[in-house]
């Protein structure tokens, strides 16, 4: 497969500013290749071709198809630069995930360590396609059998802070979720909750899946439960609410809300499953406050913080004013 941009016939057209990153057609000796392993060699390595094939940036045919397409020979694969990924998108328009806000407290070759605002999705689902963290991470993250989930271990809620862990290859990505299912990557959380729980640590250990009810929800209230264990410690008592340390080890959606509303505690400002509103919030208070874990390839320990944002530093400061 040829580096040089070619006509589906075979003859050469000239390489104009915002070309293809990579035009050619394939030929009868690649028939049959995985998409990532065929542009490896000439998007310098198959990590790279994949990232890039993940963010919507190949197309076969004009299709954006998945990096384990096995291709064949006459379709034409074209690897389109950035700018030219944003006019495909339409004039002016921005590339996905180009907006999103986010901070890196960690990096290294392996994995970085994001720390996520409230608002942004982690990666596209239906309703929310476009501007998500995996997207703006597409030419970093890497790793998992979703090119549209590229690198990405656990997720938060759009409408949850803080931090989670993204893997930059395979083998980052396969050691990562190996710790998240041996319980040695700790999530902790910091989350007020409405009310005072009954005793100062406990466990919640109650199957979660979706409601039968409602289908945008989850609860206990389901025809398909999972295991779900959720350890929780108060940090604070603030009369009509309460500063809880939250720890997961398991990592069902939704978690954390649905297992504290189910113990007549609700996160607070969490109006889906039935918070207060009030010190002010918009959102649930909840915030991926630490993520700790050994390094899956140096084994070195990782221990990131995350102060609170400050709209949750305001409710917070609300709520002591309440309780004084």
């Amino acid at each position: 497969m040829s580096d040089e941009p070619q006509q589906r016939s075979g003859g050469a057209r000239p390489v104009l500013p915002g070309a293809p990153l990579h035009d050619a057609v394939v030929d009868a000796e690649q028939q049959g290749m995985r998409l990532d392993q065929l542009l490896g060699p000439a998007l310098g390595s198959r990590a790279r071709a994949a990232r890039l094939i993940g963010a919507g940036r190949v197309t076969v045919d004009g299709r954006v198809v998945q990096k384990r397409h096995l291709v064949s020979a006459g379709e034409r694969v074209v690897v389109a630069d950035l700018e030219r990924a944003q006019q495909l998108q339409g004039a002016h328009a921005a590339a996905p995930g180009a907006e999103v806000q986010f901070e890196i407290p960690y990096e290294d070759e392996h994995l970085l360590v994001v720390d996520k605002p409230a608002g942004v999705v982690v990666h596209p689902a239906r309703g929310h396609q476009l501007g998500t963290l995996a997207q703006a991470l597409a030419d970093r993250a890497a790793g998992g059998d979703d090119p549209h989930r590229a690198g990405i271990v656990h997720r938060l809620d759009r409408d949850t802070s803080g931090l989670l862990v993204v893997a930059k290859s395979e083998e980052a990505h396969r050691r990562l979720r190996r710790l998240l299912q041996e319980r040695e990557l700790r999530r902790e959380y910091l989350a007020l909750v409405d009310g005072t729980p009954p005793a100062r640590s406990g466990t919640i250990d109650a199957p979660i899946g979706r409601d039968r009810g409602d289908r945008l929800l989850h609860s206990l209230d389901t025809d398909s439960p999972r295991e779900a264990r959720t350890h929780f410690e108060v940090v604070e008592a603030l009369g009509s609410a309460t500063l809880l340390r939250v720890v997961l080890d398991t990592g069902r959606t939704h978690q954390i809300r649905v297992h504290m509303r189910a113990i007549g505690h609700p996160v607070s400002g969490d109006r889906s499953y039935g918070g207060s509103e009030r010190f002010g919030l918009q959102r649930q208070f909840l915030h991926a406050a630490r993520l700790a874990f050994p390094h899956p390839i140096t084994g070195e320990p990782v221990d990131i913080s995350s102060p609170l944002p400050p709209e949750l530093e305001r409710a917070l400061t609300l709520a002591r004013a309440e309780r004084a």
